[in-house]
């Protein structure tokens, strides 16, 4: 039902996404996160009530109003829509201060969550009732949230954080959206939707100032209709200075950003029934990843060299262990800390101890969607969604430093040699789609139907290279290192290679692929209303992936013309199909005007692909998930109270976990991340709650709440021991490895307070916004049980909204903060640095030859911290 509309409106303008924001005239400040809303095929299309509608607010004294939503392709009011949404309106997207998906990562849908790909503000891993994939940065890897800007789906996590054009809400459909909105969206779909043109002429100008360098300015200008034709203009510009200094002279810092972007859209509208939407967008994001700092120094009491090798036994006065898991064996050598090496867990350090090379990434965005509507009669319209769209990253990643792999122990014999560490991480990702929809949306009787052909097509090819980039001397006295001094070292000298990216030009390539995948999917969904009460639903969708990939490198061998380095690594091509039915039925009742109840089985499904980051280009299966879910929506109090709570039970099959490993190959050993799909059933449960409330005229409250219970059955794990060497010892012992999905808190909650009050007869208001956003600690990775910290955020805004400025235009002022009491907390922890070294040979059956932990040495724990509190002014000016 409401999935489809999701699928056909949030994927539109994928591109819009990336530069998408702006201030937002007053609209759907009360709905927030609390109020359940529903995806739109296509962008907005301006209503009468939009102001007070999208907000979930009535004019005057009355409570809060009916909400008009699309989610069944048709409008339905979103308290009878048998769905769990949360809608983030333009009014609360500009409270909440929201630039770019990132700034959701705050928490304010409890059930969403976001997060950066590594330290990278260039690729964003989002999820949703715990489908969280950890790394879905590879070209053969899917997500399992779609994201969608104006019915369009967007191919890739990269590019996701470009600045947001004019959006008029973000949708959060939650549970599996297999049927209406098709592969990859088992946990559900973010819906972006933008603003389409007016007709009449108009339009805003926004611009703010805030510390750490903080500035933006927006331009959204509608143009008068001529000839059937309306035209809407956007063009956005954001910056922000780096938080995290780089002491290295004339080399970029960490967190700094520079987001611009254009989009022009045309409505066409020749006759009755007939629209049709064009929509061109680009956009451009320079940006570098947050600072990965040195967390603590070796916190699992880990004892250095041969003291650790007793396979099944702690040593003698370590705790040293794989978090995880019930293998105790280590070795390693505890690495000592480098001269100036600051450990610190407890705040964002804004000033980096070693200064390295780098400089921005680059994400750059475009495409064109068009969506034409006809409406033949009463009884049914028929629609058409064309997009076409592009992704070019060149990707420069320093955030590490000596915090991270490969970790130096400086001896004397770094005296005059340069030891080497810093890993510079430099890719390039090159990605073009194109879909094509069809859609035949109506009504016949008491029967509302759905129906939809769907083709999608991607090709997309990445490589990488992580060059060394400093070095460290010692200085010595009398054989005694008594301290160091450290240099960039020359990195990338090598041939460069005309098919290869920008980013790893002369480098040494660690890995390059090309995938091609095709997608297509026929589906139909039928709602019978029964009597005026009762609404029974169901729907299916067939779909076909054809998933075509190969590895050109791998460890600076190219497979391509070294075929017996290929062969000998286990390298096999991908190319494979795979065909899904997903059915959904929904039982949907309204007790009265004002309770409405139902219960669902819905069903979602992940493609299954191949890793780039093994040699052997390991493929994995797809994943699939079915859902059960009860919910219930009640307006109280003469719809002074609104609560819309849903339940439900997810099981998952075919997980796709990822495990972090060294791989022996032909040409050596290298880290790798190995993606294998975990037997049994995962278990996914939880509960959904949003409440508003609006007590007294201009004062509304909302909070929500999500519970998610998450469990991969445990996997068993054969692991092998190696000297600090590198060498097997001939130990080895099979263990159930525990398994977690990733940044995924067990209780998250959000609530917000809002208060208006008129000032004068001018219509003049003044505009207080506060809300709170509190989620559990977490783990960051698939196989540690390690978790990231619990974190608590407060955001503030006060406005003065339409003040008259003569002859039509009005003047909105705000100053706001975000993270109001500067709380800090790391948000992704890695503990690889901190473990012991021990390989495995098997995971769950499947021949896996991994390894977990540092074999270089043992140091901490390092991870980032979310952004500290930022704070500004702003003002718009509508006209």
């Amino acid at each position: 039902m409401n999935r489809k509309t999701a699928r056909s409106h949030a994927s539109l303008s994928a591109m819009a996404l990336a530069l998408c924001l702006g201030h937002a005239v007053p609209a759907m400040a009360a709905m927030t996160v609390s109020d359940e809303g529903v995806i739109v095929d296509g962008a907005a299309e301006p209503t009468a009530a939009d102001a007070a509608a999208d907000e979930g607010q009535a004019t005057g004294n009355s409570g809060l109003t009916e909400i008009v939503v699309t989610a069944t392709k048709r409008e339905t009011n979103l308290q009878k829509t048998p769905i769990s949404i949360s809608v983030m309106g333009a009014e609360t997207i500009r409270e909440r201060k929201v630039q770019s998906l990132l700034d959701l990562a705050d928490g304010g849908v409890p059930s969403l969550r976001v997060a950066t790909f590594e330290a990278r503000q260039s690729a964003l891993t989002i999820g949703i009732r715990g489908i969280v994939p950890l790394d879905a940065n590879q070209p053969a890897r899917e997500q399992g949230v779609g994201v969608y800007i104006d019915g369009v789906y967007l191919g890739r996590q990269h590019g996701l954080n470009a600045a947001l054009f004019d959006v008029e809400r973000v949708e959060v459909l939650k549970g599996p959206q297999g049927t209406l909105f098709g592969r990859n969206t088992e946990g559900g779909a973010l819906s972006m939707v933008s603003k389409v043109p007016t007709g009449e002429f108009g339009g805003r100008i926004d611009g703010s100032l805030g510390n750490i360098g903080g500035r933006s300015a927006s331009l959204h200008l509608n143009l008068p209709k001529v000839a059937g034709f309306s035209v809407k203009l956007d063009g956005v510009y954001q910056h922000q200075d780096s938080v995290t200094k780089n002491p290295f002279a004339d080399q970029a810092g960490w967190g700094l950003f520079n987001r611009k972007g254009m989009r022009a859209a045309v409505r066409w509208q020749p006759i009755d029934g007939l629209t049709n939407d064009f929509a061109y967008d680009v956009a451009k994001d320079e940006n570098t990843p947050f600072y990965s700092q040195l967390l603590n120094y070796n916190p699992n009491n880990c004892l250095s060299g041969g003291t650790n090798t007793a396979p099944l036994a702690i040593p003698t006065g370590s705790t040293c262990l794989t978090p995880g898991t019930s293998f105790t064996g280590t070795q390693g050598t505890i690495r000592s800390l480098l001269p100036g090496v600051v450990v610190n867990g407890e705040t964002l350090m804004r000033n980096a101890d070693i200064g390295v090379p780098q400089q921005n990434s680059v994400d750059r965005t475009h495409g064109f969607t068009n969506v034409l509507k006809y409406k033949i009669s009463p009884a049914i319209e028929l629609r058409s969604i064309t997009a076409w769209r592009g992704v070019d990253v060149e990707q420069y990643d320093n955030s590490g430093g000596y915090h991270r792999v490969p970790v130096v122990n400086l001896t004397a014999a770094c005296a005059g040699a340069n030891c080497a560490f810093s890993r510079y991480s430099l890719a390039d990702l090159r990605q073009r789609q194109f879909s094509q929809e069809f859609q035949a949306v109506g009504s016949i009787g008491n029967v509302d139907y759905v129906a939809g052909l769907y083709y999608f097509n991607e090709h997309v090819s990445d490589d990488a290279a992580t060059p060394n980039s400093m070095g460290v001397t010692a200085i010595t006295t009398g054989g005694v290192v008594t301290g160091a001094s450290f240099a960039p070292i020359p990195f990338c000298t090598g041939t460069v290679n005309a098919a290869l990216g920008k980013a790893v030009a002369g480098c040494s390539i660690d890995r390059a692929s090309e995938v091609w995948s095709k997608s297509y999917a026929a589906y139909g969904q039928v709602t019978w209303n029964a009597t005026d009460a009762l609404h029974l639903t169901v729907g299916g969708r067939y779909t076909r992936d054809d998933k075509r990939g190969v590895l050109h490198w791998s460890r600076n061998v190219n497979y391509d013309v070294n075929t017996a380095a290929a062969t000998t690594n286990g390298y096999a091509p991908l190319d494979k199909t795979w065909n899904r039915f997903n059915p959904m039925a929904t039982i949907a009742y309204d007790f009265n005007n004002d309770v409405h109840g139902y219960v669902k089985y819905s069903t979602g499904y992940r493609a299954g692909g191949a890793s780039s980051r093994t040699s052997d280009y390991r493929a994995f299966n797809p994943e699939d998930v079915k859902n059960y879910e009860v919910g219930l929506k009640a307006d109280l109090f003469d719809r002074h109270a609104r609560i819309n709570i849903a339940a439900y039970m997810m099981d998952r099959k075919g997980s796709q976990v990822d495990l972090s490993t060294i791989q022996p190959t032909a040409t050596g050993n290298f880290n790798n991340l190995v993606t294998f799909n975990a037997p049994g059933t995962t278990k996914i449960r939880g509960i959904e709650a949003d409440i508003t409330v609006k007590p007294v005229e201009g004062l509304t409250l909302d909070a929500s709440y999500a519970y998610t219970y998450t469990d991969i059955p445990l996997v068993p794990v054969t692991y092998k021991e190696f000297t600090s060497a590198g060498v097997p010892t001939g130990n080895s012992t099979t263990v159930p490895q525990k398994f977690f999905i990733v940044f995924t808190p067990r209780n998250a909650a959000s609530g917000s307070i809002a208060y208006e009050m008129p000032v004068g007869d001018s219509g003049t208001r003044i505009k207080l916004h506060i809300d709170a956003n509190y989620s559990q600690a977490t783990q960051s990775f698939d196989q540690f049980a390690t978790k990231a910290d619990a974190s608590f955020l407060v955001n503030a805004r006060l406005s003065i909204l339409d003040i008259p400025m003569g002859n039509g235009p009005k003047l909105n002022l705000g100053v706001w903060s975000r993270n109001l009491f500067n709380e800090q907390h790391v948000y992704r922890r890695d503990p690889s640095n901190s473990l012991p070294s021990v390989q495995s040979n098997a995971v769950a059956g499947v021949a896996n030859i991994t390894r977990i932990g540092n074999n270089g040495g043992i140091l901490g724990d390092y991870g980032n911290f979310n952004m500290p509190r930022t704070f500004g002014i702003d003002a718009s000016i509508q006209f």
